[in-house]
């Protein structure tokens, strides 16, 4: 497919055959989970798929304190009286949209209780405080998303979990599109680019320095923002880069040390 540069659809680019996947999971009422470290593009291929396929997206930003009740949606007190408001899931069962969980890992657990019967033949959301069952129609979709890096003992997917979606893995792309994506994200000239992803190559293959992941290509775009608008690439790379991977002053210095290699 290429660059995608429709000013109805937001850009994403392509790097193997996943649209034709999510599209595919898409008519068949499948949900679907996407793997994959920070900053490499998940949200963005959502927002974009979403959009091509015309339909409304609720993206959910997933945390330690989110419940059940915050998806499903609860009693407010509104003018006096008390009503019922859905949450981001129901509605999307109710409109037949998109509900997209991203990093579903950081939810409590009754999370993954409510999210079982939507991701079998069921396909139904049980709504205990209005007695209601909703049948998800047929243009309901369910995604999420995590980053298997960041799990550990109290915070991993169950396989009973994993194993109800079909799994697609993200990673950084290749030199070539992330000169591309970031070029075309920032306004920076490619040729200016280049060295910026090569940095960002660079880190990622960085090994027993205390730092969590590689630099992403959120990052990158950033500093190519910076860079753009005219400022110097030293200050752009330490306010985009350096400063947001790590607190750690050696570790900064050591980030610095690979700076100087690629920019001279």
């Amino acid at each position: 497919m290429g660059i995608q540069d429709t000013p109805r659809l937001p850009f994403y680019q392509e790097t193997g055959r996943e649209c034709a996947l999510f599209e595919t999971a898409h008519a068949k009422g499948l949900p679907l989970l996407l793997k994959g470290p920070t900053g490499c593009g998940k949200t963005r291929f959502v927002e974009h798929m979403a959009a091509r396929l015309g339909k409304t997206l609720h993206t959910v930003a997933c945390h330690d304190d989110l419940s059940a009740a915050d998806l499903i949606g609860r009693y407010l007190l509104k003018g006096g009286e008390t009503v019922w408001v859905d949450g981001p899931l129901t509605r999307a069962v109710r409109e037949g949209g998109i509900c997209y969980l991203d990093e579903v890992v950081e939810a409590r657990k009754d999370v993954t209780v409510v999210l079982h019967p939507l991701t079998d033949t069921r396909r139904t959301l049980v709504i205990d405080r209005t007695g209601e069952e909703l049948v998800a129609p047929h243009e309901f979709m369910l995604v999420a998303s995590y980053n298997p890096g960041y799990q550990n003992v109290l915070k991993r997917l169950k396989p009973s979990t994993r194993q109800r979606f079909l799994s697609l893995g993200f990673d950084f792309p290749q030199p070539e599109a992330e000169i591309a994506i970031v070029s075309r994200e920032s306004g920076l000239e490619a040729g200016r680019v280049a060295p910026l992803v090569r940095l960002g190559g660079a880190i990622r293959r960085l090994s027993g320095m205390d730092l969590e992941e590689g630099v992403s290509t959120r990052l990158l775009i950033y500093a190519a923002t910076l860079m753009a608008s005219g400022m110097g690439v030293m200050q752009a790379i330490e306010a985009a880069i350096i400063e947001p991977m790590t607190d750690e002053t050696d570790v900064q210095r050591a980030l610095r040390d690979v700076v100087a290699t690629i920019y001279g």
